[in-house]
């Protein structure tokens, strides 16, 4: 497989950087020759294009390498399985309003989602389900950006989504914040979530959650027992706040598409995995109101 003239382009752009000794400049033009399915193999008297596969496929979530980033200080992660024409609607929905690095993580074949891989764009496959915890906690221990989203892939942007958000975490005076989320209902002794709009909350959602990653993993992130996403966003907010971590409430350009992973599975197991999600919050935190947020 030759290379087309662009990615040769940005071989001698790299030479050119490596030249100069601006190795930063180098490793991002590197990083964007791989991103279009090319290594390049370095010689005394120049370079050669080598096609490589253009994602990797992983067996264990424990087995996933460092997914770059980039330049970017923040990258939104997403977590595939199935209707994959949705989500490649929401990645363009990011790359046309925001500036942020992408990862997909994918279950099974990846489809059209290839077509959207560029040197902004990641994807990984996993070959076997680990459960929605497990997952979303193996795109935070990979992305190498200092912020990360954990999104749904069907919440679309509007407009620039990440901007005010990347402003908000940078100031230090929130660990996390999202587009949706709530208080804690304490009349019904912590059994549900009431949306009070913008501003401090106890929980978000995984509709739009985005935190600094190193605070999260301090954490240890999401339940791995967490087989199914309901529910464990609200777990792992209130370990955030146990942590002393502020959680805010924005108003964000987004918009709700068909939410597949609530709508499209199996009420049975939808509500029964719920249920265990909710119960491990309620045997840990209930009666906890110490660590809440102030009522409003």
């Amino acid at each position: 497989m030759s290379a087309p003239d662009s990615v040769h382009e940005l071989a001698l752009a790299r030479q050119a950087a490596r030249a100069d000794k601006n190795f930063a400049l180098s490793d991002q033009l590197r990083d964007e020759i791989a991103a279009l399915g090319f290594e390049v193999v370095d010689f005394a008297t120049g370079y050669e294009l080598r096609a490589k596969k253009r994602f990797p496929t992983y067996e264990s979530t424990r087995d996933i390498r460092p997914i770059n980033s980039g330049k970017y200080e923040i990258t939104v992660a997403m977590i595939v399985e199935g209707f994959q024409d949705d989500a490649v609607a929401t990645i363009k929905t990011i790359k046309e309003h925001s500036q942020c690095a992408i990862a997909v993580l994918v279950i099974g074949e990846p489809g059209p989602l290839l077509n959207e891989l560029d040197s902004r764009t990641s994807l990984v496959q996993l070959t076997e389900n680990f459960g929605w915890g497990e997952n979303a906690n193996a795109l935070l221990r990979n992305v190498t950006s200092d912020y990360i989203v954990i999104m749904d892939p069907s919440t679309r942007f509007t407009g620039d989504a990440i901007a005010p958000v990347l402003a908000k975490l940078q100031a230090r005076e929130f660990v996390a914040v999202g587009w949706r989320g709530g208080l804690i209902n304490l009349e019904d002794e912590w059994r549900s979530v009431d949306d009070k709009g913008v501003g401090e909350v106890d929980v978000l959602f995984s509709y739009f959650f985005a935190m600094h990653r190193e605070d999260a993993l301090a954490t240890r992130g999401f339940s791995n027992r967490a087989l199914y996403y309901r529910n464990a966003d609200i777990e792992f907010s209130l370990i955030l706040r146990h942590s002393n971590g502020r959680l805010l409430q924005m108003e964000l350009p987004l918009e709700q598409g068909r939410h597949h992973g609530y709508y499209d599975t199996d009420s049975e197991y939808r509500e029964a995995q719920s249920k265990k999600n909710y119960d491990r919050i309620l045997e840990r935190f209930r009666g906890k109101t110490a660590i809440l947020s102030p009522r409003r």
